[in-house]
């Protein structure tokens, strides 16, 4: 159980693994949150509204929303968890999810869509950067890889099984009616947990500072300092940063690209979410090693060995036409995922001190999230140019390559 704030406070992931559990389960419900969306809002486009499914620039248009206000939110969350604590922005996050499923459920045109992925793109960056920034107070520094790993693990493992749970649902209930109630079960449970069993652990932080091991500058710099350092006066920082961006680009086509490809290979839903989620249950599952073996082994290893595995699975994707060979590239882009995700971020955390580190994960979260934005419409504008949907994946692929030279170079 937590330790009390009036008794000396005690780090590391065994001492606060009570804390620890409940973090991660907000942090799974989040992923089933995003999840829900992973698979059915394509065939939603299509069969509501009547998008054509070579339209992929309009289509694009609800992860490019997502992307640019999920970015600024995790820079406005590592603020405000600094200013009022990490719970109460927490449970800003799901308050703010409750009207996610209603429209959904109630949409008349696209434009709902798109709205309520503005506030889908909302609650992830406040949930999601408060889940991060949370266990990152309460753990020891030697576990910074394992903490990251432990929390992207237990997100996108939600990621991949809200995909899955809202295809068979929606193809039980209906497209809407499915997005209604699996939305509505997962915001409720989130949001009581979090009042009833999060702590607040916003003094682990301010503790740490006070320690006499503390090694660093005890004095806050200001967010605007730290957005520098991250974004372009640190060499070191912004090619972490750069890589986290044009990652996205991977996620922004798995989002987008995927379903529409293989739907029109397959013609069967459920089918294409077996293959999209195998690529979150990789990247999920594999991050329960890859954040340890970075405590272990250093970051660098990891992270640009993950840029090119990724690189290699968007590359082939497109180069066969089974189910196996789709699901073998979703495996290989999910395990180089799982190899620079959690690390990037663990990367930040070195770099940065404790009473500035949440501003610096927010500000790296919100250029990394803001890759959603830019990949989106680097893709679709790619596919709409060329009339071909595998140009997109030469085009993140060849980003990819890029972005991993860049981190091997400078990080």
């Amino acid at each position: 159980m937590a330790t009390h704030h009036n008794e000396p406070l005690a780090y590391g992931l065994k001492n606060n693994s009570h804390q620890l559990f409940q973090w991660l389960l907000q942090v799974f419900f989040v992923g089933l949150m995003l999840g829900t969306t992973r698979i059915v809002i394509t065939p939603l486009a299509e069969q509501e509204f009547g998008l054509a499914k070579d339209s992929l620039l309009l289509l694009s248009t609800f992860v490019i929303a997502f992307g640019v206000v999920k970015g600024c939110m995790n820079f406005v969350a590592g603020y405000w968890a600094e200013k009022i604590g990490r719970k109460p922005v927490h449970l800003l996050g799901w308050l703010i999810a409750l009207p996610i499923p209603v429209l959904f459920y109630f949409a008349q045109s696209w434009a709902w869509v798109v709205f309520a992925t503005i506030l889908l793109g909302i609650n992830q960056g406040l949930t999601w950067s408060m889940s991060q920034t949370a266990k990152l107070d309460i753990t020891a520094a030697h576990e910074r890889g394992l903490t990251i790993g432990l929390n992207e693990f237990a997100g996108y493992t939600g990621v991949a099984l809200g995909g899955l749970a809202s295809a068979y649902i929606s193809q039980w209930l209906g497209l809407k009616t499915g997005l209604l109630v699996i939305g509505l079960v997962i915001i409720s449970l989130a949001f009581i947990l979090t009042l009833i069993n999060i702590v607040e652990t916003r003094p682990w932080a301010l503790y740490q500072t006070q320690k006499p091991s503390f090694t660093g500058s005890p004095d806050t710099i200001s967010t605007w300092s730290v957005f520098k350092r991250m974004s372009w006066s640190n060499s070191q920082l912004l090619a972490i940063t750069q890589a986290g961006c044009v990652e996205k680009f991977v996620d922004a086509l798995v989002w987008i690209v995927y379903p529409i490809y293989l739907y029109q290979k397959t013609q069967d839903l459920p089918l294409t979410g077996w293959i999209i989620s195998i690529y979150g249950l990789v990247w999920g599952a594999s991050q329960l090693l890859t954040g340890h073996w970075s405590d272990k082994y250093g970051r660098k290893r990891l992270n640009v060995t993950g840029m090119a595995i990724t690189t290699m699975g968007v590359l082939i994707m497109p180069l066969n036409e089974t189910v196996l060979w789709w699901s073998c590239s979703a495996a290989l882009t999910g395990l180089g995922m799982a190899l620079l995700y959690p690390n990037l971020a663990a990367a930040v955390a070195d770099y940065s001190q404790p009473q500035w580190r949440a501003t610096a994960i927010g500000v790296y979260r919100f250029w990394r999230d803001l890759g959603y934005a830019i990949g989106a419409l680097i893709l679709g504008l790619a596919a709409f140019w060329t009339q071909d949907l595998s140009t997109a994946f030469w085009v993140v692929g060849g980003c990819m390559a890029i972005s991993s030279a860049w981190l091997a170079a400078k990080s």
